[in-house]
């Protein structure tokens, strides 16, 4: 179910992906239908998290892209354009450890002075989920073939590639955590 935040969210995100960048806007989708299983976990925080999933990529927008890193650029956009919720601001530039990727690129101390990352590490932990465990095409998967999908698609030797080999031990760490999280949730 989505609440007011996803709603608006998703008005923002579907003009920016659908027709540029299908394939990027079925994943976000997918990403947003994870996100929704995720509801009993978050609790109060489960519209938040549904915001940040349909969002987390609209910063690949062709007309958003200036940077080139799209978890900086996307969350400019929702901060410049949309005075968006600082912790949905927050989620989207931080989103599946940006940091590492941002370093990578020469971008972290930006990263970090503009968009924090947040303090509640579930959160931070539910999106990683939500990205990790769905393919490009916007199907479930697991952390394990979407890592891997992404080595092949970047290259090993790529800016992402060297990210995702640094981040992958704290990825399989996140959505074991939040898969911990989903089997301790009373049925």
């Amino acid at each position: 179910m989505n609440g007011a935040l996803a709603t608006w969210a998703h008005q923002v995100a579907e003009p920016e992906l659908r027709e540029p960048l299908p394939r990027r806007w079925a994943h976000s989708q997918g990403v947003a239908r994870r996100a929704a299983e995720l509801a009993e976990v978050l609790g109060d925080d489960a519209d938040l998290l549904a915001s940040a999933a349909v969002l987390h990529d609209v910063g690949y927008a062709p007309r958003l892209a200036v940077t080139g890193f799209h978890p900086l650029d996307g969350a400019r956009f929702l901060r410049d354009i949309h005075a968006a919720d600082e912790r949905l601001m927050r989620l989207v530039a931080n989103h599946s450890l940006a940091l590492l990727e941002a370093e990578e690129r020469g971008l972290r101390g930006v990263l970090e002075v503009e968009f924090p990352l947040l303090d509640d590490h579930r959160l931070v932990d539910a999106l990683v989920y939500c990205d990790m465990t769905t393919t490009p095409d916007g199907q479930r998967t697991s952390v394990e073939a979407r890592l891997a999908e992404i080595m092949d698609r970047y290259g090993a030797d790529s800016v992402v590639g060297r990210f995702i080999r640094r981040a992958s031990p704290e990825i399989l760490a996140a959505v074991d955590r939040v898969e911990a999280a989903l089997t301790a949730q009373p049925r």
